[in-house]
């Protein structure tokens, strides 16, 4: 069995090339995933059907800081990366710095980009990119924000 790891960009779009050689159909998502949840594996296992590699792309510490604020991230890129290589649907992490993926996007052009149902495909970076979009439906009360909340909530300031 090939060994799954993060991979720079750089290495990731020479792999890529590789690959769709090879025929494989490339699905490609990203996102912060700062708190693994059980609407992130059901996007991963639905987007993993629609190919033959499932590339993540996440999104650093200082991008993700500055799209969710000064307290986040919760985990370490390195340890995202690492816990999303754990699942059995994933075959490549990526990190990015930029608020959002779009020149990786240009790069790799992977043959499909999926992401959840929170964006309209109009609003989708990247689209443009790819040969199709999904877009799958958030399994209900599961975000990271609903986490944070739930933990806020329950054990609050002490």
């Amino acid at each position: 069995m090939e060994m799954k790891s993060s991979i720079s960009q750089k290495n990731l779009i020479t792999e890529a090339k590789k690959l769709k050689q090879q025929g494989k159909t490339i699905v490609f998502t990203n996102g912060c995933f700062d708190l693994l949840h059980l609407g992130h594996i059901s996007l991963f296992r639905k987007a993993k059907s629609l190919g033959d590699i499932l590339i993540v792309a996440i999104n650093s510490d200082s991008s993700l800081k500055g799209l969710k604020g000064p307290k986040r991230p919760l985990i370490n890129q390195k340890e995202r990366a690492e816990i999303l290589l754990s699942l059995k649907y994933i075959d490549y992490v990526v990190v990015f710095d930029e608020p959002t993926p779009y020149k990786l996007l240009e790069a790799l052009k992977p043959d499909i980009l999926v992401k959840g149902g929170d964006y309209k495909i109009s609003e989708i970076i990247g689209r443009e990119f790819v040969k199709k979009v999904y877009r799958f439906p958030f399994v209900k009360g599961h975000s990271t924000t609903s986490l944070i909340n739930l933990i806020v909530e329950r054990y609050g300031k002490k």
